[in-house]
């Protein structure tokens, strides 16, 4: 089963109405011996469930979870024996985040179908949920398997076999776990999470490790070891396994958390503590692990059922924002992010990463005010000020995004690869700002650190052209950012520009001539093909161009000279010096 729509066709609709006239059967909607209603009765029963079936429809198409929900669950009150609708009101109730409901519409859907695998894992959740263990595991064993839910439903039921004390089963369980599509550390990690919750500390210790071993330190690993080490005595091994880590930039905030609980002596639950967060844990994980977006719609249904059985793991609140954003859902994206506990080493990323999606939706006011609250409670963020830079260039601020960048870049001890779009950024806002100097060399900065960025190569190689500096040079660096990017028309129309201003009006007509294919509809795109076309002797054409510069929104200084180009032509000497930078 699946959430995927397929595009909604008109030429479908004879179909679903010939669906919805299937189960309009008398006899089978209301029951055989039963009252037969009117004609008119009937019809507008089926009219009523086609118009909801075709708003859920096109809530779904928009990713409405909530809204198509509705609309379907409405449908199947008029069309209660219709399967089709049936399926839709579950999976998006499911979807949706309402388990409760949709762990009832399920009992019906596995009515019709007992094999229906979706339908029994809500139901074997649902179960979890309220600690019906052995109700679970029935769940599960009625289910149908396939190559994914086979993993899920063997984790699950190993937690749920825990539950029911069996700790041996539970394991039997887990060894099964590389035969079902998944991996060695998979399996020990649940296997050690089992054995924490169970009292068998020595046995959780060997697993942590192993697991650790062939995964390499993931966070929620690292966090669950950490926690059962801080537990144990001595400490000491607790405090040296966060030492090891404390360079590690994607640990940084478990580990700074976890010295900081040393140092007050405060000794931390296990990170599992029952089998309700024990399958959460395996259904976060496998979400996780759906990062494209073909399989958002599966990531998302498992996030749901994780957050039912465990409210505050917030991990899975960011993973599901994070998969809204992929929708380009961007409040679902922001209300999941808020939700994320206020104690949570995590909030600040979440709340930074909330702030990103409200510069999406048109909110940089809002944005800006939270960043910057952000920024004074954590100096050193750079994600913070990179945030905030970002959002301030985006209102124009030009100097204040100089300022947020310049505190990002000073938060870090040696810049990387990774730090090249902070240059290149600044560079943008100091050019803005009338600092030519200071975004040159930023931009030469951004180039030692990562050579071959075409935009960074373009923006450096143009500007010295349009200045009519360094033109050997820059026509290098854009011919070079040419061949990364051969077909960015901005790029292309670079190097013609720069060809044009070597004197080189040959090349520069035939490169600005692709330009012009590229991106027709740029102005000053097509006022550079008009110039290199006049000053080979084609006037008209020149001419041509330049209207088309005027009709595709030149404005300012730049359409004044057009127009006086389309009155007296170029001069027979001096060519027009383009400071415009795109």
């Amino acid at each position: 089963m699946t959430l995927r729509q397929r595009p909604f066709a008109f030429a479908t609709i004879a179909c679903m109405v010939a669906m919805l006239g299937a189960c309009g059967h008398i006899n089978s909607v209301y029951g055989a011996g039963k009252q037969r209603p009117t004609q008119s009765a009937s019809q507008s029963l089926q009219a009523k469930a086609y118009g909801q079936y075709l708003s859920g429809h096109l809530a779904a198409s928009n990713h409405d979870l909530a809204a198509a929900a509705m609309f379907y669950r409405d449908a199947l009150a008029h069309a209660p024996q219709n399967s089709e609708i049936l399926t839709r009101a579950f999976l998006f109730t499911a979807a949706a985040g309402d388990i409760a409901q949709a762990a009832k519409l399920a009992t019906q859907v596995v009515a019709r179908d007992p094999n229906d695998r979706t339908a029994r894992l809500v139901l074997a959740v649902n179960d979890l949920a309220h600690g019906n263990y052995a109700g679970a595991r029935t769940q599960i064993a009625q289910s149908a398997r396939g190559p994914f839910t086979s993993l899920t439903l063997t984790l699950l039921d190993a937690w749920a076999a825990q539950g029911l004390g069996k700790t041996d089963v539970a394991l039997k369980d887990l060894a099964q776990v590389t035969n079902q599509g998944g991996t060695e550390a998979l399996a020990l990690y649940h296997s050690a999470l089992i054995l924490a919750v169970a009292g068998k500390a020595q046995q959780a210790d060997k697993d942590f490790s192993a697991a650790l071993l062939a995964s390499g330190p993931t966070p929620r690993q690292i966090e669950a070891y950490g926690r059962f080490l801080e537990r144990e005595e001595p400490s000491a091994k607790a405090a040296a396994f966060y030492a090891k880590l404390a360079k590690v930039p994607s640990l940084a905030v478990i580990v700074r958390s976890a010295q900081a609980r040393i140092a007050a002596g405060k000794k931390p639950q296990l990170l599992i503590q029952t089998p309700q967060e024990g399958a959460a844990e395996a259904l976060f994980g496998i979400a996780a692990s759906l990062t494209d977006r073909s399989s958002a719609d599966v990531a998302i249904l498992y996030l749901r059922l994780a957050l039912f059985l465990s409210p505050h793991l917030d991990l899975a609140k960011i993973v599901l924002a994070d998969r809204f954003e992929a929708l380009h859902k961007w409040q679902l994206a922001i209300d999941n992010y808020h939700s994320v506990s206020a104690d949570s080493p995590y909030k600040t990323a979440a709340s930074i990463e909330a702030a990103i999606d409200r510069t999406r939706i048109g909110e940089n006011d809002q944005a800006i005010a939270e960043l910057t609250a952000i920024t004074k409670i954590d100096a050193q963020s750079v994600t913070a000020w990179t945030a905030l830079g970002d959002a301030l260039r985006n209102e124009k601020e030009y100097a204040q995004a100089t300022v947020a960048y310049t505190r990002a870049l000073s938060a870090i001890a040696v810049p990387t690869t990774n730090e090249w779009p902070l240059y290149y950024a600044r560079a943008i806002c100091e050019q803005q700002t009338k600092n030519w100097p200071a975004a040159q060399s930023d931009l030469k900065r951004a180039l030692a650190l990562s050579p071959n960025q075409p935009d960074v190569l373009n923006f450096l190689g143009y500007s010295w052209a349009a200045r009519g500096k360094r033109l050997p040079k820059a026509l290098a660096l854009l011919e070079k950012a040419r061949a990364l990017s051969p077909l960015d028309g901005y790029i292309v129309d670079s190097v013609g520009w720069a060809y044009y201003r070597l004197g080189r009006y040959r090349d520069a007509a035939t490169a600005l001539a692709q330009a012009v294919q590229l991106q027709p509809g740029d102005a000053l795109i097509n006022d550079h093909y008009g110039d290199a076309l006049w000053r080979v002797g084609r006037q008209l054409q020149a001419r041509f161009q330049w209207n088309h510069a005027l009709t595709f929104g030149a404005r300012g200084k730049e359409r004044q000279l057009i127009e006086s180009k389309l009155l007296y032509g170029l001069p027979s000497k001096a060519m027009t010096l383009r400071t415009q930078k795109r």
